[in-house]
């Protein structure tokens, strides 16, 4: 006797119609794949059912032949397996027939066949036959895999914006070359599309996004700091140009006189763009009135670290005026300066603390 086994290792066909399982007989197998077709269109273990039905209608005038449904877990695993084996064992023994049986196990794919030592130590296993869907591999399918994958937003994202700015990157040069603009045009494109590719490996479009959005709040609600951010920029890139002039207006010998000369050119344009940033985020702590008198101590920190920077840059650089008692006095002034702010902002803080709220 034929025995045609149809493996459902992960039990769609109970979570998903209540039948009970093992399904012995030709009937009661085409009900459950036609309910579990109805339930889930999708499912493979449906044309394994139907396959199991096929076989047994190839089979049936040549030889005694049974159909049946075994089924395992969902978990998929050691337990799923050992379900498999006793729901084989119970057809087993609701066979009434005093042949021999034989095997044959259909299932959907490699993870079903797993089972299959388990079916050969209680039966002998003839073939296994491996349903694959036909239309999978024609090019209807590959459409409506194409169309699933353009519809989910994620990949979407991850796919098309890069396959966009690739092929942005010809078009660029072909408008760079006619207005007559420098070929570093093409290679600004490239660069925007590694910072892309770099931020999507790094997984910084969470920290990209949430960045872009303080901007856009910040333009709607009128903060000083946007304003005041934009101008501390202008002025960090003077100072890289002016330290760059400086480098190459002083001799320097070896990497510490070109750091030196470097810093001694920008120092002062950079500590004028953290006063301004500062002075920008204390305004926009006042207008929300979250103020605090601490919160004045940034510009005079940067300045009192400007001091020390300068005065070290020209002392390393043998500046005229940069004398040793000169780097001593410039020091001892940052430090102080420093030291000052804290104290008095601290005071007028605890003050201010102190002071009974108005009356009305």
């Amino acid at each position: 006797m034929l025995l045609v086994l149809c493996v459902d290792l992960d039990d769609d066909l109970g979570r998903k119609t209540g039948f009970d399982t093992p399904v012995v007989g030709r009937e009661a197998v085409e009900d459950a794949a036609v309910a579990l077709a109805t339930a889930d269109p999708e499912d493979s273990d449906v044309n394994v059912a139907f396959q199991g039905i096929h076989l047994y209608d190839e089979f049936a005038p040549e030889e005694s032949v049974e159909v049946a449904v075994v089924t395992g877990e969902a978990a998929g695993d050691v337990a799923a397996n050992r379900a498999v084996g006793e729901e084989v064992d119970r057809v087993l023994a609701s066979l009434q027939t005093g042949e021999d049986v034989r095997a044959v196990v259909v299932t959907d794919g490699a993870q079903d066949e797993s089972v299959v030592p388990v079916v050969r130590s209680r039966v002998p296993v003839d073939s296994v036959r491996r349903v694959v869907v036909r239309q999978a591999q024609d090019l209807e399918s590959m459409y409506y895999t194409i169309k699933q994958v353009l519809d989910d937003p994620e990949t979407r994202g991850t796919l098309l914006v890069p396959l966009g700015i690739l092929l942005l990157i010809y078009p660029a040069a072909v408008v760079a070359n006619a207005l007559n603009l420098p070929g570093s045009s093409l290679g600004f494109v490239s660069a925007l599309l590694g910072l892309y590719v770099l931020a999507r490996g790094l997984g910084l479009e969470e920290t990209l996004d949430a960045g872009a959005e303080r901007i856009r709040t910040a333009l709607y609600t009128g903060r000083v700091t946007l304003v005041t951010s934009v101008a501390a920029l202008a002025l960090v890139a003077v100072g890289v140009v002016s330290g760059r002039t400086t480098l190459a207006e002083i001799p320097t010998d070896g990497p510490l006189d070109a750091a030196a000369a470097l810093t001694y050119g920008a120092v002062d344009w950079v500590a004028a763009a953290g006063v301004v940033a500062s002075f920008g985020r204390i305004a926009d702590e006042y207008l929300a009135d979250s103020f605090r008198w601490r919160y004045l101590n940034a510009p005079f920190y940067v300045i009192a670290i400007a001091v020390v920077v300068h005065a070290l840059s020209a002392f390393l650089l043998g500046r005229p005026f940069a004398t040793l008692p000169y780097l001593a006095g410039a020091l001892a002034a940052g430090t102080l300066l420093g030291v000052a702010s804290t104290l008095a902002f601290a005071v007028a803080e605890s003050r201010r603390r102190r002071e009974p709220p108005a009356t009305g």
